[in-house]
């Protein structure tokens, strides 16, 4: 296949365009920048110019391939709610070059879109419509371009990692450092669900190669790891001690990232698993963070 893929020069997106050329498809990746481009002719990739700030570039991209991946987020959390609404454009503008055609496209979201009840973890035949999780708004769009006929579907991922890079709890090691502490909310017994970046990239080859319309995946390694883990894990790099903060006192705390401090956010990918034979195989997040450089 040739298959178009936004964030191509990202976290996600520079593990993936290998793992695609390498089960043999064409890959065009988009980037913005000499250096990306650059990036991407050595990986083996063409380049696109373009943005999520420019959704004609988006529809160009998708018009000439086979099947389209979107991993491009906007990851500045300050102005997460802005980010989520932009990410909902650019998948509209995906999916306006895909109408009338079988030609898959992936998007992307979170795993606590799949969140019932009662601290089950989520699941992928779940949505939860009443999310107030912002980067709803990428799979309300999806819905919608499923309902124009495209064939669409979503990888939710929970906190990505490598020893370098660890979804939301790489901020939390600057917000450690400025405040001499490695804190969690209350007794720290949340837990946050984890995928190695090998595994992820591996479930996007398998959901494009799939092209199941609708479906909903889970790219998770690890339904829940405990926020306190967590803490006492950067705090023993990092060494500082790891201590408690009251749940009124998140925001004040850790600032922009209280509002995801204190969730419970446990996530299952079963239903990921038994539909594409996926095998998460990677570190754990516990052994990425231990093997980082603080």
């Amino acid at each position: 296949m040739r298959i178009f893929v936004t964030g191509a020069t990202g976290f996600i997106g520079s593990t993936l365009v290998p793992e695609l050329i390498k089960a043999g498809h064409q890959v065009v990746g988009m980037t913005r920048s000499d250096a990306g481009a650059q990036a991407l002719v050595e990986a083996g990739a063409e380049v696109h110019r373009g943005s999520l700030e420019d959704p004609d570039s988006l529809r160009r991209g998708a018009e000439k391939a086979d099947g389209v991946i979107h991993t491009a987020f906007d990851h500045d959390f300050s102005r997460f709610v802005e980010n989520c609404e932009k990410d909902q454009r650019a998948i509209a503008a995906l999916g306006s070059a895909l109408v009338g055609s079988e030609r898959p496209l992936i998007i992307t979201s979170g795993t606590g879109m799949g969140s019932g009840e009662h601290g089950e973890p989520a699941k992928e035949d779940v949505f939860n419509t009443e999310h107030p999780n912002p980067r709803i708004a990428s799979e309300l769009a999806g819905n919608a371009l499923l309902d124009a006929g495209v064939n669409v579907s979503v990888v939710r991922l929970p906190q990505v990692h490598n020893p370098f890079k660890q979804g939301l709890i790489t901020p939390l090691v600057a917000i450690a450092r400025e405040k001499g502490v490695s804190a969690y909310v209350g007794d720290g017994r949340n837990r946050w669900p984890a995928g190695h970046v090998s595994d992820v990239a591996l479930l996007y080859r398998l959901a494009v190669e799939k092209a199941e319309r609708g479906a909903r995946y889970h790219a998770v390694g690890e339904e829940g790891i405990s926020s306190r883990e967590i803490a006492e894990v950067l705090g023993r790099g990092l060494k500082l001690p790891a201590v408690s903060v009251a749940p009124e006192q998140a925001m004040a705390h850790f600032g922009w990232m209280g509002m995801f401090m204190g969730l419970d956010m446990p996530a299952s990918s079963a239903q990921t698993q038994a539909k594409l034979g996926w095998r998460p195989v990677g570190p754990t997040l516990i052994a990425d963070l231990e093997e980082a450089r603080y």
